[in-house]
């Protein structure tokens, strides 16, 4: 019994790690989204995402709800501050457009892992419901980090080709 109480409680923090984290991904989906201009594929993909990760953000509430546990502002804050402070960080460079795309490619697989580390918890803490909305969300990252990883070369050549001709909107 103190195995699976161990387990739920790593579940538990778990949970409200991948809620901080989804709070972070929308933040910084939605700055880099405002600022893509040159780049259509790209912006429409990134707001759709945008969408799912408010929708994954829901879900993860409502598997703390089976469980009795609330959200954590203090986590969620700063998960939301590092966001600005990526944005702010990214505005200033030259290759915006390249840097919000790697990082995103990056921080898909960051959760990825994150909610392989959740499904497996909540199967051994035998909760089935919240494993199986966390293989739901797992699909939605999965599909995303795909899709950046099969447009990179087109953002890039984009990027390079806007960059050559001195366009200084390559970089968004």
């Amino acid at each position: 019994m103190a195995n699976q109480t161990e387990t739920l409680k790593h579940l538990e923090d778990w949970l409200r790690d991948a809620h901080a984290m989804e709070k972070q991904a929308e933040q910084m989906l939605q700055s880099q989204a405002s600022r893509i201009d040159h780049y259509p594929t790209l912006r429409e993909r990134i707001e759709q995402h945008i969408v799912e990760t408010q929708d994954q953000a829901k879900k993860l509430e409502e598997c703390m709800t089976l469980l009795g546990v609330s959200t954590s502002t203090m986590k969620d804050t700063g998960a939301q501050l590092m966001a600005f402070g990526q944005a702010v960080g990214g505005m200033m460079a030259g290759d915006e457009v390249m840097k919000g795309s790697l990082a995103s490619y990056s921080f898909e697989h960051f959760e990825i892992a994150s909610y392989k580390a959740l499904i497996q918890a909540a199967e051994r803490a035998s909760k089935p419901e919240i494993a199986a909305i966390c293989k739901g969300i797992l699909q939605e990252e999965e599909a995303m980090a795909k899709w950046l990883a099969e447009h990179l070369d087109e953002t890039t050549r984009k990027f390079l080709e806007r960059a050559e001709s001195d366009d200084l909107t390559a970089k968004k």
